[in-house]
């Protein structure tokens, strides 16, 4: 399994190999639509992220395998954002979750140009709000 970093380059080098943002939306949705099922049980109150327009939940467990992420989102770009999110963490180390730019990744991406402020700004709190469950 890669560490954070090299599933983070991962990312970048996909994003990279395509040409327009249509292309690039298209793997996020199709990141989205890979996502794990996260259990209804799960899609309670306690584990919504408030800042998200959509509906959005998260839990987070930590197990000897590293940190194990479930979330969906009733928005199938947010669901792709998440799924984005989730694969560069899910198995990783808390304290390279909790140490890692996600605003900088972000940017490299060139996600901070394109999602409008609204969804910007939820997949701002869903990041900060797993950081801050992991500290």
């Amino acid at each position: 399994m890669q560490n954070l970093l090299e599933q983070a380059a991962t990312i970048k080098e996909n994003f990279a190999f395509l040409d327009s943002w249509e292309e690039k939306y298209q793997y996020i949705i199709d990141l989205g639509k890979a996502l794990p099922v996260m259990a209804e049980g799960d899609k309670i109150e306690a584990n919504r992220v408030h800042g998200c327009m959509s509906q959005v939940w998260m839990t987070l467990e930590e197990t000897s395998d590293g940190v194990q992420v479930a979330a969906d989102s009733d928005a199938i770009i947010v669901r792709g954002l998440i799924a984005l999110i989730c694969g560069i963490v899910q198995g990783q180390p808390k304290s390279d979750i909790v140490d890692f730019d996600f605003l900088e990744f972000f940017d490299a991406l060139g996600l901070n140009r394109q999602l409008s402020p609204n969804r910007r700004n939820g997949l701002v709190a869903f990041v900060a709000l797993m950081q801050q469950k992991l500290q």
